[in-house]
């Protein structure tokens, strides 16, 4: 099956690519946990962050906000010597503080999707050159989660978010994703 540029031989990879990267996610809770992930990807590849998500749903309550919005110090100190998990102090904080600004938001998954209009947007994309790192979108959703009280949301990992949330579809046309996303 032809796939995406970025799509490397591991199985983990090549599951997640067939059947979760840019799929149109609007379920609050699966939003949530993506955009932590991708918080805790910054600076990192994305396998390494997939080959320790089911560490980090044991850790972090399975993603749910309200139980992590309540994380303490100390619980945070545990995780820090946990080796399942990227171990980085601020990612850990900053995942406290996303689900306490999370729980603020009157409906995060319309305010999420509102940056594309509330349907994905579908690139055409013919080459790993043309697929940007960051757009206009990106910059207005970070901004304002930035603004909500959020971290680690800068506009590069925003762009990110909406590609595997599938807000903008970013598949290439040679993908046989592409084909089956915009079908």
């Amino acid at each position: 099956m032809p796939r995406c540029f970025w799509c490397n031989d591991d199985p983990l990879y090549i599951a997640y690519h067939d059947t979760e990267w840019g799929v149109p996610l609007k379920d609050p809770a699966a939003l949530f946990e993506l955009l932590l992930l991708e918080g805790f990807q910054a600076g990192l590849s994305w396998i390494t962050v997939l080959k320790k998500r089911e560490r980090y749903r044991e850790v972090l309550f399975g993603f749910d906000p309200q139980r992590l919005a309540r994380m303490s110090d100390e619980e945070i100190e545990q995780r820090m010597q946990d080796p399942g998990i990227i171990r980085n102090l601020l990612k850990l904080k900053a995942a406290r503080q996303n689900a306490q600004a999370w729980l603020r938001l009157d409906d995060p998954a319309v305010l999420l999707w509102s940056f594309v209009g509330g349907a994905p947007k579908v690139n055409h994309f013919s080459e790993r050159g043309q697929v940007p790192a960051v757009t206009p979108e990106a910059e207005a959703m970070s901004k304002a989660l930035k603004k909500a009280g959020f971290t680690f949301v800068g506009p590069t990992i925003c762009y990110a978010f909406m590609q595997a949330a599938g807000m903008v579809m970013d598949h290439t046309i040679d993908c046989d994703r592409y084909r089956e996303l915009t079908a």
